[in-house]
C-alpha cells in the first residue's frame, strides 16, 4: 500500500472546509488522475498526500508510516521519498538547469554531497539524461531565468524524475504546454513510475489528458470525493455533475465522443462515447 487516507478533513483557520472525509487507498504502480472544478480541493488533497500539510481530522498513512506520528528527522526522510511537480516549479531563477535538476536528491545526499554539488555539479550525466526525455539536455548549464515557463515546468518535471521517488505528486504539470508536450510529458512521467512500481497521481485540468492515460480517475468537488472509479466508468454524464457546480466549466465532447474543451455546453446525452486510451 503506497498511501492511505481514512476519513482525512482540512479546514483552515478562517473556517474553510478544504477536504471533508476524505477516504481513498492506493497501491504500489497505480496511475491516478484527479480531476474536478478550481477550487475543488485537489491542491490541497495532494499537500496531504505530499506530508506537507497536516489534515484537521482522519487518519494517513504514507509508505508505510504515519507522517505525523515521526519526528523531524523521519518525516525529512518520508518526504525525501515523495516527489511533487509544481505547476509553478519554485526553482530559483538564478540558479542553473543542471543544479535545479540535481536538487531532486538533496534530501538522500548528506549535507557534505548536498553543498559540494551547488559549487561543482556531482551527477552532470544523471542530469542530461533526466533533461533529454524532455529535449533540454542542451540546455543544462543555463540559467533558469534563461528558458521559457514551459521549459521551466518540465526542468521541474525531470528533477522530480531524477529523484527517483516512491511516489510521485503532480499538481498541474502541464498547464503552461501545449497539448503536444503535455502528453510527452505525462507520459514521461507514467513511464518512469511504471518502471519503478512507484505510484502517480496528478491532478489535472484536462479531462482528456486524465482519462486517455490514468486508469483510475477520482472526482473532487466542494473537498469530498464525487466518484474514484477506472476511467471507463468516468462517462459524461459523471463529468457534467462533476463541473456542473455555478461557474465551473463543463467538458465538452467532439463528435467522435474525445473531451476536446471545457465550456458552458449544455449537459452531454449519458450515452456519448468516452476516448479511449
Amino acid at each position: 500500500m503506497t498511501f492511505s487516507l481514512a476519513g482525512v478533513g482540512v479546514v483552515h483557520s478562517n473556517g474553510k472546509v478544504a477536504l471533508a472525509a476524505v477516504t481513498i487507498r492506493a497501491c504500489a504502480g497505480e496511475r491516478i488522475a484527479i480531476i474536478g472544478p478550481s477550487g475543488a480541493g485537489k491542491t490541497t488533497l495532494l499537500r496531504v498526500l505530499g506530508a506537507a500539510l497536516r489534515p484537521t481530522s482522519g487518519q494517513v498513512e504514507l509508505l508505510g508510516l504515519s507522517p505525523w506520528t515521526l519526528g523531524a528527522p523521519g518525516l525529512r526522510r518520508l518526504r525525501s521519498r515523495i516527489g511533487t511537480v509544481h505547476q509553478s516549479a519554485p526553482l530559483p531563477l538564478r540558479q542553473r538547469v543542471v543544479t535545479a535538476v540535481l536538487a531532486g536528491r538533496l534530501g538522500r545526499w548528506p549535507l557534505w554531497k548536498s553543498l559540494l554539488s551547488l559549487v561543482y555539479p556531482l551527477d552532470i550525466p544523471g542530469a542530461r539524461a533526466a533533461l533529454r526525455q524532455f529535449d533540454l539536455d542542451d540546455r543544462v548549464f543555463d540559467r533558469c531565468d534563461r528558458i521559457s515557463g514551459g521549459q521551466l515546468q518540465r526542468v521541474g518535471v525531470a528533477r522530480v524524475i531524477y529523484q527517483q521517488p516512491d511516489l510521485v505528486l503532480a499538481d498541474e504539470p502541464v498547464s503552461s504546454l501545449d497539448p503536444t508536450l503535455a502528453l510527452q510529458t505525462i507520459r514521461a512521467l507514467a513511464a518512469d513510475a511504471s518502471s519503478r512500481g512507484a505510484t502517480l497521481v496528478a491532478s489535472l485540468h484536462a479531462v482528456d489528458l486524465a482519462l486517455g492515460e490514468f486508469p483510475r480517475i477520482i472526482g473532487v468537488r466542494d473537498g469530498r470525493i464525487v466518484f474514484d472509479l477506472p476511467r471507463e466508468q468516468v462517462d459524461p454524464s459523471r463529468l457534467h455533475d462533476l463541473y456542473a457546480a455555478e461557474g465551473a466549466a463543463l467538458p465538452t465532447l467532439a463528435s467522435d465522443g474525445r473531451v476536446v474543451a471545457a465550456s458552458s455546453a449544455p449537459r452531454p446525452h449519458a450515452g456519448a462515447g468516452l476516448p479511449h486510451p
